[in-house]
């Protein structure tokens, strides 16, 4: 069960059902089928040096709102990569899963070639945050479990905020989404950078200590940082309007994970090195890591008689 204006609704797989093949030269047109299970059928291309997936049929999907969704309008041109998520955070949500009809949904819904918009069934104009609220309904009917839909539609939320294109506000009203979710996006990465230095007692020339952190133990420290981490991205969301749930969502994912996230950079950046250097200089590769394990080795034997 989830809630909906108020009152709890059933999730509803049977929402999702095969939407057929869009008419295209020579194909006649096979409708949607709401008595058939949706069928994902993809075909994997390499385009531009980036890994894309077209889709053979469509996905017909029953909003609550907007009536039937078919898409994508045509799939002889539809690209997707599937969820759009960074290899950082596969981790978290990953590429496939139970969201995927949801997110495939989405995609055609925000990706129609050539029109910013998309049209439903029924003559619904759907703009891009309403696009957004059918993906978070549409992983409830899927089976997505409820922090992962959340995560999902916050991230995307904010994306439709830095965005702005195909929202139908006015400029002034999407410069104002734009500079909210940015400034937020700085200001959490950077008390929490600082609050990090505190923690850790390093101190630079010029920057106080941060109020709730100062000379305490290190345990207290910790706690009021870990608070801190909560009720500055909460305080801060208000100002996200009708987004602030995803401003509080996003917010405080950014200001826990911060820390693991910098170490997945650090991660990532040393393994795309080491697989430049591999590919190019097998030889600098090769004595590369036979001085790093000679290094690991002498290290571990002096500790060793040193106890």
């Amino acid at each position: 069960m989830r809630r909906e204006a108020g009152r709890p609704v059933t999730v509803q797989p049977s929402r999702f059902y095969d939407g057929g093949v869009d008419a295209a030269a020579g194909q006649p047109e096979i409708p949607p089928d709401p008595r058939s299970d949706a069928r994902i059928e993809l075909v994997r291309l390499a385009e531009g040096g980036r890994e894309q997936f077209a889709m053979r049929r469509r996905i017909a999907y029953r909003d609550r709102h907007l009536g039937e969704l078919l898409v994508p309008r045509e799939t002889r041109t539809f690209r997707s990569d599937l969820t759009s998520v960074p290899a950082l955070f596969t981790w978290l949500v990953p590429k496939t899963g139970e969201h995927l009809p949801a997110t495939l949904l989405h995609d055609g819904l925000i990706h129609p070639p050539g029109d910013p918009t998309y049209t439903s069934t029924n003559g619904h104009v759907v703009l891009r945050a309403q696009a957004d609220r059918v993906l978070r309904d549409a992983m409830a009917d899927a089976g997505t479990a409820l922090l992962r839909r959340w995560l999902v539609w916050s991230a995307v939320a904010t994306a439709t905020m830095l965005n702005g294109t195909g929202t139908g506000w006015s400029k002034t009203l999407a410069w104002y989404y734009r500079v909210t979710a940015a400034l937020t996006i700085v200001l959490i990465a950077t008390l929490g950078i600082w609050a990090s230095l505190d923690l850790l007692d390093v101190t630079v020339t010029g920057i106080p200590s941060l109020p709730w952190m100062g000379e305490r133990p290190w345990f207290v420290e910790l706690t009021a940082g870990l608070s801190g981490a909560v009720v500055i991205p909460l305080a801060l969301a208000l100002f996200w309007g009708p987004f602030r749930i995803a401003g509080a969502v996003v917010g405080v994912s950014l200001a826990v994970l911060l820390h693991v996230t910098l170490a997945l950079v650090a991660l990532t950046a040393l393994y795309q090195v080491l697989e430049r250097l591999t590919a190019k200089r097998p030889k600098a590769a090769l004595t590369l890591a036979g001085g790093g394990t000679l290094t690991a080795l002498i290290v571990f034997a002096v500790v060793l008689c040193r106890r």
